[in-house]
This record gives structure tokens, C-alpha cells and sequence, in this order.
């Protein structure tokens, strides 16, 4: 279930949810030259780290490999993150629908959370 088309395309809206979401939450706690630099950093980093530190055909190629279960701790944090950013931002129905929807995204993708997990192949 992990390769449908439709849960990688609601993956991809989550992975800009959250970052949406750490800029939304630099925003609103930084003032100043501060605001501008945790709305634009804050989500730069997160996506850097997020493209840099793959496991190999997950899809692609990864220009730095980390083993599957480094990947999903990478990913938790990621969101786990996101969701916590709009909650101390005041959004806390964002975040509860946020934490929800990537709840659902990672029990209908368990395929590919076992394969992070196992470290086999899909």
C-alpha cells in the first residue's frame, strides 16, 4: 500500500503540511529579523534533512544512506515536530488534525514502516 499513487500523493501534501506548519509556528513566535529567520530556516532545515538522510529506493537514490529505522525516526520527529510547532502556535485543531492524518498515513503505509523497520525489501 506504501507505492499507491493516492498514499504517495497524500504523503507528499502531509510532508507540506508539516512544513507549512513549522513556518506558521516561526512566525508566530519570533520577532523581528527572528520571525523572518525561523519562518524560512526552520522549514529549509527540516526539508534538507528530511531529502539528505534516505534509505536506498525509497524512491531513489539516497545521498545519504541511514539505515530504515534512523529513516523512521527521522520521519517521526519530522511531523511529531510539525505538530507540536501548531499546537505551541495556538492552532490546536491544525494540530490535532495534522497529528491524525499522519497517524492514518503510517497505518495504511505499515508495509513500508516494516520494511524501514526490518530493513528488507518492499
Amino acid at each position: 500500500m506504501a507505492s499507491n499513487p493516492i498514499n504517495l500523493a497524500f504523503r507528499f501534501i502531509l510532508e507540506l503540511a508539516a512544513l507549512v506548519a513549522m513556518g506558521y509556528w516561526g512566525w508566530n513566535t519570533g520577532e523581528g529579523w527572528t520571525r523572518w529567520f525561523l519562518m524560512l530556516g526552520v522549514p529549509l532545515i527540516a526539508a534538507a534533512l528530511w531529502g539528505v538522510f534516505r534509505v536506498d529506493n525509497d524512491p531513489g537514490r539516497a545521498p545519504v544512506r541511514v539505515p530504515g529505522i534512523l529513516r523512521l525516526v527521522l520521519e517521526l520527529a519530522y511531523f511529531a515536530f510539525a505538530v507540536w510547532a501548531l499546537n505551541d502556535a495556538g492552532a490546536t485543531t491544525a494540530s490535532w488534525i495534522l497529528g491524525i492524518a499522519v497517524l492514518v498515513h503510517y497505518l495504511i503505509s505499515y508495509d513500508r514502516v516494516l520494511w524501514l523497520v526490518r530493513g528488507k525489501k518492499l
